[in-house]
């Protein structure tokens, strides 16, 4: 599909979906636990559809509800999207008895397919993985390494799917390199779950995308379960024998898909007011709006006002985003202006920074993030090539990319977005400020992880000839 995206004012309230790398994290808890987990409003994309199907690959009992939120005035959002729930009855682990071979497909998935790998090596049957064409190029290679090192057996395409893992996770002392976090929250989700008596031990010499471990930590000390660890995150320790115990709760909003709208108020004008965020979440990718912040656009934390997207009257929430919060996430825009910001933590976030910086006035630098090249697309050189289709003049290095900005909007044209929905939805945004209309080849890949962005920019859509035109 190709979506054809014109420059207006983008402004008002936006309710944002859940989190998707929460939601794949609960997922996979919930598939082990011993007992039934309930996720109200988690994130209906599908990456997480994906991570549904690998859990009932699995052996969890999974029901889908489609119901008005209790605590809601209106039983659906302003998009006319009943609010969701999952419930899943989990396993109580890896099974003892012996099963036939388990084949899962994760489509476009990272997340899931990196988390699954580990899970599924708790297993003593074979598991097979597969993908979609992005998914073949992503490779597994470090974590398969560190799982042959702790007894697990594997076969795979050179570290690329497709994939065959088969467990039992005989524990061991590893070191495993992690360019990208879900290697090592795949080992640390998994290792509690090992055989009684087993003892896993993880060296990490290099380890990126530190706040999604964070994350990770977060829930495995929820479970109370003991998980030895360096201040520094360089080694971790960890018995078998836990079992995970169900969880269930509100998920979280999504701080890398509010980036997106937030984008679109800074280079259009805004403002716009992001409802259902935490500030204190602990998602890395919310260094995005101290970006904004320090470029020039207004950011501000403010309360919800009576009467806004709690009620649904004025919010959009594709997908079905998680419960508002008393707080909202305000954006305006304003002069943008250059500056060198480090992507370690949020290489996600390069993408959106760099439709950002082809607004601003003087260079921008973002660095620090070579591992933006290993996701579903090589970030770095696909940013650089299409915005200079734009009239945008770009500098590749090894670890990110210098945007020479002049203060001029980029000029209209067409892009492609290489399949690739965090490049999809960023100039989709940009497109909103740019001084033309924008093409954006292959734009229906936004729905990995947030279904109806395109309809959020502008509340309608003609469909005519392949062609998705959004604005007014």
């Amino acid at each position: 599909m190709i979506a054809l995206v014109k420059p207006h004012r983008f402004s008002g309230a936006v309710r944002i979906p859940a989190s998707k790398s929460h939601t794949i994290r609960r997922l996979l808890i919930a598939a082990l636990a011993d007992g039934v987990s309930e996720l109200q409003g988690p994130l209906d994309s599908l990456d997480t559809r994906s991570c549904l199907a690998a859990c009932r690959a699995l052996g969890a009992l999974v029901r889908e509800h489609r119901a008005p939120d209790p605590s809601s005035p209106n039983p659906v959002d302003a998009a006319g999207t009943k609010l969701i729930r999952w419930t899943l009855q989990g396993r109580g682990g890896a099974p003892a008895e012996p099963l036939e071979a388990i084949n899962i497909e994760v489509g476009n998935s990272g997340t899931t397919l990196f988390l699954a790998l580990a899970a599924a090596a708790l297993f003593p049957v074979p598991v097979h993985f597969d993908g979609d064409a992005q998914i073949r190029r992503r490779s597994a290679a470090p974590l398969l390494a560190a799982l042959g090192g702790l007894g697990v057996q594997s076969e795979s395409h050179e570290g690329c799917a497709p994939i065959t893992i088969r467990g039992p996770w005989k524990g061991g002392r590893v070191s495993i390199e992690c360019p990208t976090s879900q290697y090592l929250s795949a080992l640390l989700l998994a290792a509690p779950l090992a055989p009684a008596g087993t003892l896993t031990e993880l060296e990490v010499p290099l380890l990126n995308e530190r706040p999604y471990i964070a994350m990770t930590l977060a829930y495995i000390d929820a479970q109370g379960i003991p998980c030895e660890r360096g201040e520094d995150l360089s080694w971790f320790r960890i018995s078998g024998g836990a079992v995970y115990k169900p969880l269930s709760g509100p998920v979280p909003a999504d701080f890398s898909s509010a980036a997106f709208p937030a984008l679109a108020a800074a280079v259009s004008g805004g403002p716009v007011e992001l409802f259902g965020l935490d500030p204190g979440d602990i998602q890395g990718d919310q260094a995005f709006f101290e970006v904004l912040k320090k470029m020039g656009c207004h950011v501000s934390w403010t309360e919800a006002r009576p009467g806004g997207p709690s009620g649904g009257d004025t919010a959009v929430s594709p997908g079905g985003g998680a419960l508002a919060r008393s707080t909202v996430l305000r954006i305006e825009g304003g002069p943008l202006r250059g500056g060198e910001f480090d992507l370690n933590a949020a290489p996600d976030m390069l993408p959106a920074c760099a439709a950002a910086a082809a607004f601003a006035k003087g260079n921008t630098a973002l660095v620090n993030a070579a591992h933006a090249r290993i996701k579903e697309t090589d970030r770095i050189a696909v940013m650089a090539a299409e915005l200079e289709k734009l009239g945008t003049r770009v500098t590749e290095r090894p670890d990110g990319l210098i945007i020479h900005g002049t203060g001029t909007p980029p000029r209209g044209g067409r892009i492609n977005s290489h399949g690739d929905h965090r490049i999809a939805m960023a100039f989709a945004a940009a497109a909103l400020g740019a001084c033309g209309p924008i093409e954006i080849d292959g734009a229906e890949c936004a729905a990995v992880t947030y279904p109806g962005f395109l309809e959020l920019l502008a509340m309608e859509t003609v469909r005519e000839a392949g062609i998705t035109e959004t604005g007014k």
